[in-house]
């Protein structure tokens, strides 16, 4: 009798486990150990000042518009690898603010949305191997800044964009063996990243004649970016040709080739002479100019002492007062018209040597 009761009491008290949801182990450490329970969700009669939490193995389901953990603010170590999680939503553990490590391992993953992470800002390790995940949001690693550890074995991933590969730079362990990557020219960015990080075993899937290649191993030409890189060859062939016939034309610039003192030389000497010929014939242009114009005035008399009245009055005066002319001949009327037959005296015509015997014959014949 008395064992058919405490049998039953067993029963009521594995019946209120059960629905309750309480069937993980614990121990005084915080650790909570609910692995292999068959659990479809989160138990939330655990204490919530536990810091390690182990729901792997069981048959959890992903909540589409809320935290999968809402009780356990003290978090560190969270384990659900080995869950049929598929997709992760926004924010799915954005009240796990002192996470350091989450295990995400086996869960069969094909999508991370891109704030899938939010809220994990001190998170050291992401394991996300053995999943099938076939790209990678840019923005996934933007809340992961103390992400130290970060594991992507064994996906589906065949490229990656440079952007998240610059963002994993800041990511000291970075492990991407296991992924069906695709060699060809579009890998050149993953190759360089690898080199610089001296990653091995991280192998090509295909072409098939690439096949178990290392990418890091792998040149330009093997990846296919010769015919991209061949017109800058081109370019550059061109360039050494001109340079070289360049260089057999002109003089060395290191034994006496420094010829262009003497080419400023010989245009300033140019120069300096094509300003004094033009100096020289502007001069020659004025001296010419001031010749032609450099004489004196005409006298308003003319050369012979006034108008002919005047000179008819005054050989009147001279006639009667001595009787006969000792003077020179006057000239007649032919002579004092000139050579030109318009009557007009150029400027010209009379020199400023000229106007002396004239003015000493006005003199004489006032004289007379």
């Amino acid at each position: 009798m008395a064992a058919a009761c405490l049998l039953g009491v067993c029963s009521l008290l594995c019946a209120w486990a059960v629905v309750t949801g309480h069937r993980c182990n614990l121990d005084h450490q915080g650790w909570a150990d609910c692995h292999g329970k068959s659990l479809r969700n989160a138990p939330s009669s655990l204490p919530n000042n536990i810091t390690s939490l182990d729901l792997s193995f069981n048959s959890l389901v992903m909540p589409h518009h809320r935290t999968l953990l809402m009780h356990f603010p003290s978090l560190h170590t969270l384990n659900l690898s080995s869950n049929a999680l598929l997709v992760l939503g926004p924010a799915a553990f954005s009240n796990l603010g002192a996470l350091r490590l989450l295990d995400l391992s086996s869960c069969g993953i094909t999508y991370l949305h891109m704030d899938a992470f939010k809220g994990l800002g001190n998170l050291r390790t992401l394991l996300l191997r053995n999943n099938s995940l076939q790209e990678l949001e840019v923005s996934l690693f933007l809340p992961l800044k103390a992400l130290f550890h970060f594991d992507l074995q064994q996906n589906a991933l065949v490229s990656v964009d440079t952007w998240s590969l610059q963002l994993m730079d800041s990511v000291p362990q970075v492990r991407l063996e296991g992924n069906p990557w695709l060699c060809d020219c579009s890998a050149q960015p993953l190759q360089q990243w690898l080199r610089r990080r001296q990653a091995v075993q991280v192998t090509c899937a295909s072409p098939p004649w690439l096949r178990g290649r290392e990418v890091a191993a792998l040149d330009s030409q093997e990846l296919g970016c010769q015919m991209k890189q061949r017109f800058p060859r081109e370019v550059s062939t061109v360039q050494q040709i001109t340079v070289t016939y360049s260089n057999t034309t002109a003089p060395p610039t290191g034994k006496g080739g420094k010829s262009w003192p003497y080419l400023v030389g010989f245009l300033v000497a140019a120069i300096g002479i094509s300003i004094l010929i033009a100096l020289a014939a502007k001069c020659k242009v004025f001296h010419k100019n001031f010749t032609s114009y450099h004489h004196r005035p005409l006298p308003e008399t003319s050369s012979i002492g006034g108008s002919p009245m005047e000179y008819s009055s005054s050989w009147d005066r001279g006639s009667s007062g001595q009787g006969a002319c000792d003077s020179r001949p006057m000239p007649g009327a032919a002579d004092l018209q000139g050579e030109d037959d318009d009557g007009f005296i150029e400027d010209n015509y009379i020199q400023p040597s000229e106007q002396v015997p004239e003015e000493e014959e006005r003199q004489l014949h006032l004289s007379i």
